[in-house]
């Protein structure tokens, strides 16, 4: 007689199943959703601002359009700001090429001592790597340049009908599901759109914040156009644990090529150190808050799915995505075990402050 298969497999199948075809779906339809998913944030960014300006008495075509001025403005705001320092760079290229060119015969001396692979060797081996890729990296990088400005123009029109339409987008919400849980899903909708609304206007405050705590330890202990890689390592800060990282060894390895001595690295760490102290126990529970609630390991693993499908633009949009599906979750019964999966311990006390927490750290008392 044939064992009959225990109840809880359908079940796990059904998951497995939804999760296949949802990563499928994602991958295959990238050039669709990512610009899409971006305007989604962004005008979840801009509602507030937008409805601001119609109390005011503007029409909402023009609240809508000045709401898209501003977010360009800001964009070009930092743009220009980062060119500005740019060209400090560029103007000392021929003493920073110089140094890249010093630790390059550095790195093929020791490479010719330990391996016995003379210069000329190691160069023939790099060209016939490179031979036949220096035309497809440049056409790799127009390909590039050009997907980036059609996605940028599709994200504005985008946003423009997100924002313009969305009571209609509500009523089809409505519409859509049955009488019974038209009151859940507008509430689902509403805390999605508060929650995503206080995420990302705490994360802009915090990387500005970043932006002067980094061009003011940067500058004091020497770094070379300290305000570009402040900037830099403030706005890599929209990609939690991986983006900090990586504008850190950034501004290091710039530091190294530029003639930087121990003091100069070592002001560098110590400046990451304290910013990332001051970020950690001061910025994210008072600016940024316990908006999204998820859970560090979800939020990594979220950061990898999403560049994994999508690059980095998974990358960036991970969090916002991953709290919104948590939110999803919570608000249907069978759903909850995975929204309590995705989120932080629901037991810990918010209530604390910042100088208890401070406390906490030091005394080793949660």
């Amino acid at each position: 007689m044939p064992q009959t298969p225990p109840s809880y497999l359908p079940r796990i199948s059904h998951v497995l199943f939804i999760i296949i075809a949802a990563t499928a779906i994602l991958f295959v339809a990238k050039p669709v959703l990512v610009p899409l998913a971006f305007a989604l944030v962004f005008a979840m960014l801009l509602i507030p601002l937008c409805r601001r300006m119609e109390k005011w008495g503007i029409n909402r075509g023009l609240a809508t359009v000045l709401c898209i001025l501003l977010l360009l403005l800001s964009v070009a705001i930092i743009i220009g700001l980062l060119s500005w320092q740019l060209s400090s760079l560029i103007d000392d290229m021929g003493n920073i090429e110089q140094r890249i060119t010093q630790m390059v015969r550095k790195l093929q001396q020791y490479i010719r001592d330990y391996t016995g692979i003379d210069r000329n060797q190691q160069q023939e081996m790099i060209k016939e790597v490179n031979k036949d890729g220096s035309g497809s990296m440049i056409t790799e990088i127009t390909s590039a340049l050009t997907g980036v400005m059609v996605d940028g123009i599709l994200t504005i029109v985008y946003i423009f009908l997100l924002m313009y339409f969305r009571d209609h987008l509500m009523q089809f919400i409505r519409k859509a599901v049955p009488a019974t849980q038209r009151g859940n899903v507008a509430d689902m909708v509403h805390c999605a759109s508060d929650v995503s609304q206080k995420y990302l206007t705490g994360l802009a405050q915090m990387i500005v914040t970043l932006w002067i705590m980094y061009s003011i330890g940067f500058s004091i202990v020497g770094v070379k156009s300290a305000i570009f890689f402040a900037v830099l390592c403030g706005t890599l800060e929209i990609i939690p644990f991986v983006g900090n990282l990586t504008g850190t060894a950034v501004t290091v390895l710039m530091g190294v090529v530029q003639g930087g001595d121990f003091k100069l690295i070592a002001g560098i760490l110590i400046t990451y150190g304290l910013v990332q102290f001051i970020q950690s126990y001061v910025l994210e529970p008072l600016v940024v808050g316990r908006g999204v609630n998820l859970n560090p390991l979800f939020t990594i693993v979220g950061i990898v799915i999403g560049e994994a499908v999508w690059g980095i633009p998974g990358m960036v949009l991970a969090v916002p995505i991953f709290g919104m599906m948590k939110i999803f979750f919570d608000h249907f019964e069978s759903l909850k075990p995975y929204g309590f999966l995705l989120g932080c311990n629901d037991n810990e006390d918010d209530s604390k402050g910042i100088f208890d927490k401070l406390r906490g750290l030091f005394t080793g008392k949660k």
